[in-house]
């Protein structure tokens, strides 16, 4: 049965750690600004948020804390996909003109699949949301009840990414222009970077 207040506090717990920008709020941002795949995107980082959330209430967070190398395997990857993607952002503010930005606005759809995986998967800040820190919060209630902490984090996941897509796919008309773009480009890529060194920290410190 669900308990409301456990359901709650699921939502407050899951909304406080998905709000804040990171690769994939940025991603999702991006998307709808362009229009392009926005709402395939949300999609996507919803399901691999629910999925996440489903192995962390259900323990696997200990899997990724006892292991040094997988952790390390992870921040790694991530640091790296994420500095390259940072660049192609700053460069894209660098460069861009009326003309560049119509060139670059659309996406394959197959790339914005693998973009968006990459972005969510490749990013280890995923899992000690999701998995780690979700996991352990819902380890304070009896098993019967962590379902609905569950499903309230799931449901904080879908209100956020979906809103934010649509949100920004409504703001495009006046988001479009030449120095909004760049000035959002760039914030992406400076955005990537941060998590990106300290994703880079993180490792040393494992190591």
């Amino acid at each position: 049965m669900l308990n409301g207040a456990i359901y709650l506090q699921g939502m407050l717990v899951g909304a406080s750690l998905i709000v804040p920008i990171g690769a994939q709020n940025a991603f999702v941002l991006e998307r709808g600004i362009r229009r392009n795949h926005a709402l395939l995107v949300a999609a996507l980082c919803f399901l691999a948020d629910a999925f996440l959330i489903a192995l962390g209430v259900g323990g696997a967070g200990k899997v990724i804390t006892q292991s040094l190398t997988l952790q390390l395997l992870l921040t790694l990857g991530g640091a790296v996909f994420l500095l390259r993607y940072g660049w192609s952002s700053l460069v894209r503010a660098w460069q861009a003109t009326a003309q560049t930005l119509a060139q670059q606005g659309g996406m394959p759809r197959v790339r914005a699949v693998t973009m968006t995986l990459a972005v969510t998967l490749l990013n280890p800040h995923v899992y000690l949301d999701t998995v780690m820190i979700q996991g352990a919060v819902s380890g304070q209630y009896p098993r019967v009840q962590q379902l609905s902490f569950a499903l309230g984090s799931i449901s904080a996941s879908f209100l956020w990414f979906f809103g934010l897509a649509l949100l920004a796919s409504w703001l495009a008309p006046q988001l479009q222009r030449v120095r909004v773009q760049q000035f959002i480009d760039g914030g992406v890529g400076v955005v990537m970077w941060l998590i990106a060194f300290g994703l880079l920290r993180h490792a040393a410190f494992i190591v």
